[in-house]
This record gives C-alpha cells, sequence and structure tokens, in this order.
C-alpha cells in the first residue's frame, strides 16, 4: 500500500513508514504545499495512496465515506509536536498494516484508534 503525507507531516515520519516498508511520498515534496484540500485530494486518489494528515477536513464520513477512497488516517494531536505524532502512528502499525485499512477512514489520537470499514458488499 502506498502512502501519501499531508504537510504537516514530517521527514521523520516519512523516513518511520519508509522504514516499515511502505512506498511512501509527502505533499510538500510534490510541490503542494499550501495547495487546496481538493487540490491534493485528487493527486492522492490519482496514485491510489492512503493518505495521512492532521486535517480534520479529512474525518467527515459524508464527504468521505469508507470505500470511497483509497484510506485515509487522520491524527488528532493535542501537543503537534513531532513526538506525538511518531506515538500515535507506532501505536497505529503495530496493531495494522495499511493493506487492511485499505478504504477505511480512521481516526486515531493519544488513547485510541477508530476505524470506519466500508460497507460490506453483499453478492
Amino acid at each position: 500500500m502506498k502512502l501519501k503525507l499531508d504537510e504537516n507531516l514530517g521527514i521523520s515520519h516519512l523516513r518511520f513508514l519508509r522504514e516499515l516498508g511502505y512506498p511512501a511520498d509527502r505533499v510538500h515534496e510534490e510541490g503542494l504545499s499550501g495547495a487546496s484540500d481538493e487540490a491534493v485530494w485528487r493527486r492522492v486518489c490519482e496514485e491510489e495512496r492512503f493518505f495521512i494528515a492532521l486535517d480534520l477536513g479529512f474525518a467527515d464520513l459524508r464527504r468521505f465515506p469508507p470505500g470511497s477512497h483509497p484510506g485515509i488516517l487522520v491524527l488528532r494531536i493535542r501537543s503537534r509536536g513531532r513526538n506525538a505524532v511518531q506515538e500515535i502512528l507506532s501505536r497505529i502499525t503495530a496493531r495494522y498494516s495499511f493493506e487492511d485499512l485499505k478504504g477505511c477512514l480512521v481516526i486515531a489520537d493519544e488513547r485510541k484508534i477508530r476505524v470506519r470499514r466500508p460497507p460490506s458488499r453483499l453478492e
């Protein structure tokens, strides 16, 4: 599963995810820093990448229903420090693989991880 990190996530987070074997890139390196959420989202979907962001706008279930995208992880961090983000990423990757979260909307904070999965398709 390929990952894309929003502009507020740092190089240390990118390295961490790459060390776990995930092909990952950052919005910043693509010249999309400061771009609208819509422009960033178009790129995420074009590249079929699981998106990781601090932007709560991506946590809207009505706008981003599970199963309609490659996957979103929204980190709700009280302290925007690099270490706080790293701790949550470490906790998530210890418990889940991003392949298992494909199509899901995941919201994580210092205490819990909520996973909204796509509806099962009955045939």
